[in-house]
């Protein structure tokens, strides 16, 4: 495979087409090598248009998710990231290529491990990596410009909110299959937020997501 040839047609083909047009966005996704991320057994898939299988029911997003996701975030070199859901460590090195650093956490320790080196690999010293149970909360007091959950939520807790600084963004994908949406979530004031639905689609949910309480007969 011409992997060169089969990263461009992946910029082209699959994510240029999903109104994906911020350059800054689109060199990124030549310079931070997906294929490196990708598990062994998956690297023939690393540019096709599917999600990825990581294990323990998680998965890779695909491309156009990655890169559209980044382009609404509109990271800044100054901002401070709090990613909820490591998995392969792909999408926390694009982050970390544009923030200023970024914490990211999952709750599977192999994920973890296995994130912590190839970020290494790749020279990304602005990421601290943790091991632990954040779907619904992280505590750490300092507040984040932008929090990522990788994987859905049926419920966006609030206290993920109030992580974020003014000026802050977060994006969730909330609800349940088969159609969930994808939110950017933006502190305006100190007790403001206004909310845009981005797009549907459907992903994998965080382990231990918060859940609607049960209706009782």
């Amino acid at each position: 495979m011409d992997i060169e040839q089969a990263r461009y047609n992946m910029v082209e083909q699959q994510i240029r087409p999903w109104d994906v047009l911020d350059q800054d966005v689109l060199n990124l996704l030549f310079k931070v090598r997906r294929e490196d991320f990708v598990p062994e057994a998956h690297q023939a898939l690393a540019f096709v248009d599917m999600e990825i299988p990581l294990g323990h029911g998680q998965a890779m997003w695909t491309p156009k998710l990655e890169a559209r996701i980044l382009q609404e975030l509109a990271i800044r070199p100054t901002d401070r990231v709090l990613e909820i859901g490591t998995g392969s460590g792909y999408l926390t090195a694009l982050l970390a290529a544009q923030a200023a650093g970024v914490v990211s956490v999952d709750i599977l320790p192999e994920f973890t491990a296995d994130a912590t080196h190839k970020l290494r690999a790749h020279g990304f010293d602005n990421v601290t990596l943790h091991t632990a149970d954040a779907a619904r909360d992280w505590p750490d007091e300092a507040g984040f410009d932008v929090i990522v959950l990788t994987g859905s939520t049926p419920l966006l807790s609030d206290a993920w909110l109030r992580r974020l600084k003014v000026g802050g963004r977060l994006f969730a994908i909330t609800g349940v299959a088969p159609v969930m949406l994808a939110q950017l979530i933006t502190r305006t004031a100190p007790d403001a937020t206004r909310s845009v639905t981005l797009f549907e689609t459907c992903v994998a949910s965080l382990v231990n997501a918060p859940q609607p309480a049960a209706f009782v007969f």
